[in-house]
């Protein structure tokens, strides 16, 4: 055995010790042989992930708040290094693979737009109302790392992150969360499928249990750090969160997350499923809820909202008429289009090229685009 070969199997080591419902790196599935090196694959993927460009961007894109004169406030930087910790620790717990549950925890919200979900919901009206498919993050994010990173020719990343990041919807809260094993071809299938149907698609499950325990860990990543910054913020003060959930969970992000990560693996270990109790399962839904009403809903004004909503309109006409009539010293083609491969200019149309731009965008970029469209 050769050096190379000694190395490779320090990495590989660690498998010895996991659980029999762990993904091995034996079981990983590419859609492109790449050369082997030392590093296990899903390991591999954690260094594609955050070496490429879109990672950097996380950094300037809203998490819920946008645009407030406050250095504390999340960025979606934090919140996907949230998660990721967030899930290491309980697959750590539960004896999972911590390193394909780094990989879609750290890439599971580079589809966001700018602006958080506020930013995705006009941009899916553009593209229902210009392609007659659905935007939505996690879908643009299998996108991404499929077909536009690296310049058109994509990141090669594994089936399994990339169904770790396709259903990671934090959104879907669920008491249980069990694995479904996939093909390759089943997944392309749900894929593309939620072009069409975005109802069906965000109750789509992990291929592997790694994949729940992040989806689990997207909800557990900002449902108290969201309150934290609204509190921040001061919209409203700690004592008015409902007695009836700090009862169960606490009243801190640190005392909610500490929580229910111990609830989840007191109620996961040595399970082919990632749980909830029943009660924690009942406070976080009406937290959830909360939240919900006391927060997401006051995040952005109507007013608000109908400026962004008329900027994301023009900068997608304006940029849609440049790629038309090749005006290549648009941005468009400055930032963007020029640096893309062949495979990318030939095999996307037009205003899939414009949606990709701005879905991409930073909330800095995306303003100054649009007030330079006014």
């Amino acid at each position: 055995m050769d050096q190379f070969d000694v190395i490779k199997e320090n990495f590989l080591a660690i498998e010895k010790t996991y659980s029999p419902y762990a993904t091995k790196s034996s079981e990983m599935v590419r859609f492109f042989p790449i050369e082997d090196d030392i590093r296990a694959p899903f390991f591999r993927d954690v260094d594609r992930i955050i070496h490429a460009l879109s990672y950097t961007r996380y950094a300037d894109k809203t998490q819920v708040y946008s645009f407030k004169e406050n250095d504390h406030i999340s960025e979606r930087m934090l919140h996907v290094q949230l998660v990721s910790k967030v899930a290491r620790t309980i697959g750590r717990a539960l004896n999972l693979n911590c390193d394909l549950i780094e990989a879609i925890a750290l890439g599971h919200d580079v589809g966001h737009t700018p602006l958080g979900h506020t930013g995705e919901a006009l941009l899916n009206e553009i593209s229902m109302q210009e392609l007659g498919e659905v935007f939505a993050h996690n879908i643009q994010g299998v996108r991404h790392y499929m077909e536009v990173e690296n310049f058109g020719e994509g990141l090669n990343l594994t089936v399994q992150v990339l169904d770790g990041i396709m259903c990671h919807n934090g959104e879907m809260l669920s008491n249980v969360y069990k694995p479904v094993k996939k093909t390759k071809e089943e997944f392309l299938l749900q894929y593309q499928n939620a072009y069409h149907d975005l109802e069906t698609s965000s109750h789509n499950r992990p291929m592997t249990l790694e994949g729940c325990v992040v989806r689990i860990s997207d909800i557990i990543g900002y449902i108290g750090r969201d309150i934290e910054d609204a509190i921040e913020l001061g919209l409203f003060k700690r004592n008015e969160l409902p007695k009836e959930i700090t009862d169960v969970l606490g009243n801190t992000n640190s005392q909610i997350m500490n929580t229910i990560i111990l609830d989840i693996i007191e109620n996961s270990l040595d399970k082919p499923y990632i749980a909830l109790s029943d009660k924690v399962y009942r406070a976080l839904f009406a937290l959830k809820k909360f939240n919900g009403k006391n927060i997401y809903s006051k995040s952005m004004s109507s007013k608000d909202i109908a400026y962004y909503r008329e900027g994301m309109n023009k900068i997608y006409h304006l940029y849609l008429n440049d790629i038309q009539n090749k005006n290549t010293s648009s941005i468009i083609y400055t930032l963007f289009l020029n640096s893309q491969s062949i495979r990318y200019l030939t095999s996307t149309s037009h205003k899939r090229m414009v949606i990709d731009f701005i879905a991409g965008m930073t909330d800095d970029m995306f303003i100054r685009e649009i007030e330079k469209a006014r």
